[in-house]
C-alpha cells in the first residue's frame, strides 16, 4: 500500500508533519480530517524516488538544466505585471478549491493551467515549489511582495495559525472585488470630464493654430485697412500668441507635468498633493469618502480574520494610499499601543467625520469593532456609489456648456469681421437705389 507525506495544522494553529500508509491521495486526506487536522500538503512518499523528484524540483525551479546557457533579460516596461483584477480571480478561484476540500497544493497546480497572465502563472508555479520544499503558504507569498502586499501576506498568515485559510480567502477575495468595484466606478465617472477636456484641447488646439491664422489673412485682404472688431482682434491675438509660442508653451507644460510627478514623490510633496484631494472642490468628498471605505474595510477584514490589532493598524497604514489617512492611522497605533482607546485620535485627526467616529466608539464598548468596521465600510461606499452618480450628472452638462460657450467663441469672432464686409457691401446699393 502506497505512503502518503502529510503537513497539516490542528486546531491550535500548530503545524504537524507525518505519514500515512493508505490507497490514494483522497483518503489521506479524509483520514486527516478525522484526526482533526486541516491538511495544506499531502503528496506520495515514493522513498528514494522522492530525493529524485526533489532534485528535479529544485532543478526546474532553477531553471537551469546542465550545459544549457541561462539569459533572463527584464525589460520594465515591457515585462508582465499583474493586474488587481486577475489577483482578485485568482484569490477568489483558489478561497472555493480550498473550501471544496482540495489541497493547497493542488488548488495551485490546477490554477496555474488555467490561468492566462504568464507573470501571475510563473508566480503560482513558484509558490507550489516553495510549498512542495516545506514552506507555508504565507512564505510563498511573502517572497513575491509586488504581488501580494502585506495585507494579503499577514491574513493568509493568521489564516493559516487558526486553520481557517479557506474563510481567510474568501475574505481576502470579497476585499479584493469590492475594493476593485469602487475603483472601477471612480473611474468610469472620471473618464467622460477627461474624455471632453481632451476632446476640447484638440479642437480649440485645431482652430487656434490652423483655421484662425487663415481667416486672419482673408480678412486682411478683404478688409484692406480696415479695422476688426475688438472681440475678433481679441482672439486673433490669442492665436498669435499660441502660434509663436507653442514650442515654449509645449516645453513649459512637460516640465511643469515632470515637476509635479517628482514633486508627489518628496514627502512633503505628497502630503500636499493628498491633502489637496481630500479637500478639492467636486471630487475632494468622493476622494475622502473612498478613503475612509477603504480605511474600514481594510482594518475590519485584518481584525475579523484574526490579525493582531497593532499589526493590523500597520499594515492598514501602509495600504492606506493616503499620507493624512496613514498619519491618522498611526496616530491611532500610538495610542493603542499606550492602551488607550482608537476613537480620541481619530476623532483628532479631523479626517474622520464624527458618524465614523461614534460608530467605531460604539464598536470598541461593545466588543464588536470589525462588525461596525465593515458596516461603516458597506455605507461609504454606498456613499461613494451616489456621489459618483451626483458627480457624473454635474459634470456632464458643465462640460457640454464649457465647450459649446469656448468653440461658439471663436465661431463668433470669425463672422463678426464677415458681417461688417456684407453691411459695407450693402451699403452703396441701398444709396443707390434711393
Amino acid at each position: 500500500m502506497p505512503k502518503y507525506s502529510y503537513v497539516a495544522m490542528d486546531s491550535r494553529g500548530k503545524e504537524t508533519k507525518g505519514v500515512l500508509e493508505v490507497s490514494n491521495q483522497n483518503e489521506a486526506i479524509n483520514r486527516l480530517k478525522e484526526m482533526g487536522y486541516f491538511p495544506t500538503k499531502v503528496v506520495e512518499d515514493k522513498g528514494k524516488a522522492a530525493g529524485g523528484k526533489g532534485k528535479a524540483a529544485a532543478a526546474r525551479r532553477s531553471g537551469k538544466k546542465k550545459g544549457a546557457l541561462e539569459i533572463n533579460i527584464n525589460i520594465p516596461f515591457l515585462s508582465g505585471r499583474v493586474k488587481s483584477k486577475s489577483l482578485s480571480v485568482f484569490t477568489r478561484q483558489l478561497a472555493t478549491l480550498v473550501d471544496a476540500g482540495l489541497p493547497l497544493l493542488r488548488g495551485l497546480r490546477v490554477l496555474e493551467k488555467q490561468e492566462p497572465n504568464p507573470t501571475l502563472r510563473k508566480i503560482i508555479v513558484d509558490l507550489g515549489y516553495a510549498i512542495e520544499g516545506g514552506s507555508t503558504f504565507s512564505e510563498g507569498l511573502a517572497q513575491h511582495p509586488k504581488v501580494f502586499n502585506r495585507l494579503f501576506v499577514n491574513m493568509v498568515k493568521a489564516g493559516e495559525l487558526g486553520g481557517v485559510l479557506e474563510i481567510v480567502l474568501a475574505r481576502l477575495a470579497e476585499f479584493m472585488e469590492k475594493a476593485e468595484k469602487i475603483k472601477g466606478k471612480v473611474k468610469a465617472a472620471m473618464f467622460y470630464p477627461v474624455a471632453v477636456m481632451v476632446v476640447a484641447i484638440g479642437v480649440l488646439a485645431v482652430l487656434m493654430l490652423f483655421v484662425v491664422p487663415k481667416f486672419k489673412a482673408i480678412f486682411a485682404e478683404m478688409l484692406g485697412g480696415a479695422g476688426l472688431p475688438p472681440f475678433t482682434e481679441f482672439v486673433l491675438g490669442i492665436s498669435d500668441n499660441i502660434a509663436e509660442n507653442f514650442p515654449a508653451v509645449a516645453i513649459g507644460v512637460i516640465a511643469f507635468t515632470i515637476f509635479l510627478v517628482v514633486f508627489k514623490k518628496t514627502k512633503i510633496g505628497r502630503k500636499i498633493v493628498d491633502m489637496f484631494k481630500l479637500r478639492m472642490p467636486v471630487l475632494g468628498p468622493v476622494v475622502s469618502k473612498v478613503a475612509i471605505a477603504r480605511f474600514t474595510r481594510t482594518l475590519g477584514t485584518l481584525v475579523s480574520s484574526g490579525v493582531p490589532i497593532l499589526q493590523a493598524l500597520t499594515i492598514v497604514k501602509e495600504t492606506s494610499g493616503n499620507v493624512i489617512i496613514g498619519n491618522a492611522v498611526s496616530s491611532v497605533h500610538e495610542s493603542v499601543k499606550e492602551g488607550e482607546t482608537i476613537t480620541a485620535p481619530l476623532e483628532a485627526s479631523k479626517v474622520f467625520p464624527p458618524m465614523v467616529i461614534s460608530m467605531v466608539d460604539v464598536g470598541e464598548q461593545t466588543g464588536a469593532l470589525p462588525e461596525m468596521l465593515m458596516k461603516i465600510a458597506d455605507n461609504y461606499e454606498e456613499e461613494v456609489d451616489n456621489a459618483v452618480s451626483a458627480m457624473t450628472s454635474l459634470l456632464e452638462p458643465i462640460m457640454i456648456v464649457f465647450l459649446a460657450v469656448v468653440v461658439g467663441s471663436i465661431v463668433i469672432a470669425l463672422f463678426l469681421p464677415l458681417i461688417t464686409l456684407i453691411d459695407q457691401l450693402g451699403s452703396p446699393q441701398s444709396g443707390g437705389g434711393e
